[in-house]
């Protein structure tokens, strides 16, 4: 397994590493050329997550090829929108992997997890949005982040969000997915004085336009400070989350 920079920089300042071996491990350490893929090993000590891999149009001999890559240099791993049939044959290869099927994500970890803290609350207009809201959940949490879920509240029955008023009124950050009109952030926005991340979903009837429809509505509700993510884009969410909860941390 081959050490991170701050690996590298503890030797050197130890004296157990000579500067000049430590300039030739740092060169070899922030970028693995696999030919078909440039995998940042770097990502981690300067945005505070690993590189993922996005499975869609790799093979699955790709994917492992750069899952072992990563771990071998001591990163875990997240691989998302990974299909049942390449997870299934990911995990043939390296059993440690697992599959979460609801993420539609495969993880693969060679270092203990960041403690959970704080806490973010992953919020669902319906059930059908749950896979991108998972997505979201498991990438927050991955992060260091302490999550609660709350699905199913949207505004066909706005009593069943209610009841959940005082966990989101105490979490650092909102993510809340929905499809359809997307009228739920705005909902949740007027309600609570937290962070808030929208995510459209391209759940809805044809009008909806693959999410277009719900992207366009999100990016014009009249509540302030509500951001806006891509169509389907849980992880981009659940990291946004996990980055505002981690400067809650933070004197």
């Amino acid at each position: 397994m081959r050490m991170n920079l701050d690996d590298i920089l503890k030797q050197v300042a130890s004296g157990a590493l000579a500067p000049a071996e430590a300039a030739a491990s740092i060169a070899g350490s922030a970028e693995a050329s696999l030919g078909f893929a440039r995998i940042d090993l770097d990502r981690h000590r300067r945005c505070g997550v690993p590189e993922v891999i996005f499975c869609p149009g790799k093979s699955v001999e790709q994917i492992i090829a750069i899952l072992r890559r990563m771990t071998d240099a001591g990163h875990n791993v997240l691989a998302s929108r990974i299909s049942p049939e390449q997870a299934r044959t990911v995990r043939e290869a390296l059993p440690a992997a697992v599959h979460h099927e609801a993420a539609r994500c495969l993880t693969l970890d060679v270092a203990p997890l960041p403690e959970p803290k704080g806490l973010v609350a992953v919020v669902t207009a319906g059930t059908s949005d749950i896979p991108v809201a998972e997505e979201a959940a498991l990438t927050a949490s991955r992060m260091g982040a302490r999550v609660e879920r709350i699905f199913d509240v949207g505004v066909a029955g706005l009593h069943r969000l209610m009841k959940h008023l005082d966990v989101l009124r105490t979490s650092r950050a909102i993510v809340v997915v929905a499809g359809m009109e997307g009228a739920l952030p705005s909902v949740v926005g007027g309600l609570v004085d937290r962070p808030l991340i929208a995510v459209p979903t391209s759940v809805g009837y044809g009008v909806n336009l693959g999410g277009l429809t719900t992207l366009m509505a999100m990016l014009n509700s009249c509540v302030p400070g509500i951001s806006v993510v891509n169509i389907d884009n849980g992880f981009g969410a659940g990291v946004a989350a996990a980055m505002i909860n981690r400067a809650g941390d933070k004197p």
